[in-house]
C-alpha cells in the first residue's frame, strides 16, 4: 500500500532523479523489517493430569463451565452477587482503565505509519539596519512585511521495519493487557465465590452450635431437677453449667468472622459494609463435579498464561526495534504555502513557495551503545520467556493441587460422616448409662464434646470442599478462552468480556480455610 506521502513524491519525482531512486528504494524496502520473527516459546505438557484419575473427563460443551461459573453452584444469591462485580468493583474498572492505556499508546505508537503535517500562519514586519553587511546592500534601512502560510510534511520511511516492530510491540502488550483484565475478573468472582461461601460454612457452624446450645439448655435444667431432688451433685451441675456455657461463646464468637466475610463481599461487589447484609443461609449440599480437559487446553483457557505469552511477543518485537538502530533513519519532507510582503497578494500564485527533500541519517561510531541496547533486548526477552514457562508450571501445580485437594477432602468427609454417626450413638449410649446411675456425668460431657467437635469439623470440611471447588475453577481459567483476545486493539478492541461474565483469571490461587 502507497502511503499519502508517497504518493505526493511519486507526482514530483520528476524534478529530481535521486529523490525518485530514493522513493524506488523506500517502496521497495517497505516489506523488509530487521530482527526475528516471532515463534511462541516450547514448554513441557504432561500428557493428563496426575491427580485427575477417576475425574470425569471434559466435553465439548463443558469447555466454558457453563459461561458463568458460578451458576454450577444453582446459588441464586450467589449469582445476584457475582453479578454486581462486573459493575461496580473498583479493581476491575482500574484493570480495564489500564487495558484502555494500553490501547491508547499502540494508537500513538501506530500514527508514525503516516506523514506527519503542520500548518500555521505568521506575519512580521521587520527593519534592516542600514549598516548591515555586506555594506550597500538594497535592503539597507527598509522596512518590510512578511507573512507566510506555511504547510510542512515530514515522514520516517520504515525502511527497516522500526516503527512495524514498535507497533507490533505495543499491539501484543495491549493483548496482554486485555488478557491481565480478565486475569483480574476471574480472580474478583472467585474472591467473592469464596468469601460467600466461608460466610455459608460459619452459618452452618452457628446453627449447630445454637441447636446444641439448646439441648445443653436441657441437659443443665435437667440436672438441676435432680440436684434439688437428691439424684446429683452440685459438682454434675456444674458441669453442665460450664458445657452450656463454652458451647454459647463458640457461637458467639463465629460471628467475628462471619462479619469479616459478610464485609469482604460488600467491598467485591464496590459497596460499602454498611450497605451489605447477607441473609443466614447454612451450607448443607456438596459442591458440583467439575469437568477437567487436557494438560494442553491450559494454556489456552488461563488469561495469565496467555497474559505472559504475549509479553513474551512483545518483548521479541522490541529485539527488532533495538536492531533497527544499526541502520540509517530515512526521512522524507515537503513544504509548501504562501509568502508575500503584501497579505492582499499573500494567495496569489506567484507567491507560492515549494520544497522536497530526502536525508539518511546513521551513527557512525557509539561506543557500544546499540550493541548494548540489543543485548539488553535479548536478555528481556529471555526473561519473559521464563516467566512464561514458569506460569505455565504454575497452572499445572494449581490444577493439580486442587484435584487432590478435592479428592482427599471427599475421602476425609465421608469418613467425617461415619465418626459423627459413632460419635452421636456414643452420646446416646452415654445418657442411657447416665440415666441409669450407671455412670457420672463426666462420662456425658466427654461425649457431647467429642459428638460437637466431630459435627463441626464435618461443616468445615464441606466448606472446605467449596472453597476448592471454586479454586479448581479459578485454576483452569473458568470460561475464558484465548480466543476473546482483541486482534487489533487500536481499532476494535472493546472487550464483551470486560463486561465480566468471561473475563477470567487465574492468578495466584488463595488458600482455602483451614
Amino acid at each position: 500500500m502507497t502511503r499519502p506521502l508517497e504518493k505526493f513524491f511519486v507526482a514530483n519525482s520528476g524534478k529530481s532523479s535521486w529523490l525518485k531512486a530514493l522513493l524506488v528504494l523506500v517502496v521497495l524496502s517497505s516489506g523488509c523489517a530487521v530482527g526475528p520473527n516471532y515463534r511462541t516459546p516450547t514448554v513441557d505438557t504432561p500428557p493428563a493430569y496426575k491427580e485427575a484419575a477417576d475425574w470425569k473427563p471434559a466435553q465439548p460443551n463443558d469447555q466454558n463451565l457453563g459461561g458463568n461459573w458460578w451458576t454450577m453452584f444453582n446459588d441464586p444469591e450467589l449469582d445476584k452477587l457475582e453479578a454486581q462485580v462486573d459493575v461496580s468493583n473498583q479493581n476491575l474498572i482500574a484493570a480495564e482503565a489500564q487495558y484502555q492505556q494500553a490501547r491508547a499508546a499502540l494508537r500513538y505508537n501506530r500514527a508514525d505509519y503516516y506523514p506527519t503535517v503542520t500548518a500555521g500562519l505568521s506575519g512580521t514586519r521587520e527593519r534592516v539596519s542600514s549598516h548591515r553587511p555586506p555594506p550597500s546592500s538594497v535592503f539597507d534601512g527598509i522596512t518590510y512585511n512578511d507573512f507566510v502560510v506555511p504547510v510542512d510534511v515530514s515522514y520516517e520511511a520504515d525502511v527497516w521495519g522500526r516503527v512495524r516492530r514498535t507497533v507490533e510491540s505495543y499491539r501484543e502488550q495491549a493483548q496482554a493487557s486485555a488478557a491481565d483484565l480478565a486475569t483480574v475478573n476471574l480472580s474478583l468472582h472467585a474472591d467473592l465465590a469464596i468469601d460467600y461461601f466461608e460466610a455459608r460454612t460459619l452459618d452452618a457452624e452457628e446453627q449447630l452450635l445454637t441447636s446444641t446450645v439448646k439441648q445443653y439448655q436441657d441437659a443443665l435444667e435437667l440436672n438441676e431437677s435432680r440436684f434439688q431432688g437428691g439424684l446429683a451433685s452440685d459438682v454434675e451441675v456444674q458441669q453442665a453449667k460450664t458445657q452450656l456455657d463454652t458451647t454459647r461463646a463458640q457461637a458467639i464468637d463465629v460471628g467475628v468472622l462471619r462479619a469479616q466475610y459478610e464485609h469482604a463481599v460488600a467491598i467485591l461487589i464496590g459497596k460499602p459494609p454498611s450497605e451489605l447484609s447477607l441473609p443466614p443461609l447454612p451450607l448443607t449440599a456438596p459442591p458440583p463435579l467439575i469437568p477437567v480437559s487436557m494438560p494442553s487446553e491450559l494454556l489456552e483457557r488461563r488469561p495469565d498464561i496467555a497474559a505472559a505469552e504475549r509479553r513474551v511477543a512483545a518483548a521479541n518485537a522490541q529485539i527488532g526495534v533495538a536492531k533497527a538502530a544499526y541502520y540509517p533513519v530515512i526521512g522524507l519532507s515537503a513544504g509548501g504555502g504562501f509568502e508575500s510582503g503584501s497579505i492582499t497578494t499573500l494567495l496569489n500564485g506567484p507567491s507560492g513557495v515549494w520544497s522536497i527533500g530526502a536525508s539518511a541519517l546513521g551513527t557512525v561510531f557509539d561506543v557500544g551503545r546499540r550493541r548494548a541496547l540489543t543485548d539488553q533486548a535479548r536478555a528481556a526477552y529471555d526473561v519473559q520467556v521464563a516467566a512464561y514457562r514458569e506460569s505455565v508450571l504454575t497452572g499445572f501445580e494449581q490444577v493439580e493441587d486442587n484435584l487432590a485437594a478435592l479428592k482427599i477432602l471427599e475421602n476425609e468427609a465421608n469418613v467425617q460422616d461415619e465418626a459423627v454417626k459413632a460419635a452421636q450413638t456414643s452420646l446416646d449410649l452415654s445418657n442411657t448409662r447416665y440415666s441409669g446411675g450407671v455412670t457420672s456425668y463426666l462420662e456425658v460431657t466427654v461425649a457431647q464434646s467429642a459428638a460437637l467437635q466431630d459435627e463441626v469439623t464435618a461443616v468445615n470440611i464441606l466448606g472446605r470442599r467449596m472453597a476448592n471447588t471454586v479454586l479448581l475453577i479459578q485454576a483452569l481459567g473458568g470460561g475464558w478462552d484465548r480466543a476473546s483476545l482483541p486482534a487489533r486493539p487500536e481499532c476494535c478492541g472493546n472487550l464483551a468480556s470486560s463486561a465480566g461474565s468471561n473475563s477470567m483469571n487465574s492468578g495466584p490461587a488463595r488458600q482455602a480455610r483451614p
